[in-house]
């Protein structure tokens, strides 16, 4: 009995230790990679331009008060493809 509790005492030592070590070696790893990032350029074909949102503001109404109260609204603008040359 006693034997099996240290067999089970040890070999959840020996994973946790084996878990710790493949973590610590990810990370290492994953920050020793170089960071190599291109610049955009514009191709022939164009260029992707990304997606974005505005905010558009729309003229108030006014209450009894004679306070404007504006309302804002958010406008989608969609990815697309910018081909200038």
């Amino acid at each position: 009995m006693i034997n099996g509790l240290k067999r089970a005492a040890a070999l959840g030592a020996a994973t946790v230790a084996l878990a710790a070590g493949a973590v610590v070696g990810t990370v290492g790893t994953a920050s020793a990679t170089p960071q190599h990032h291109q610049a955009t350029t514009v191709s022939r074909h164009g260029m992707e331009a990304a997606g974005h949102w505005t905010r558009l503001r729309h003229p108030g109404y006014r209450d009894r008060h004679h306070h404007s109260h504006a309302t804002w609204t958010r406008v989608g603008h969609p990815a697309h493809r910018d081909c200038r040359r």
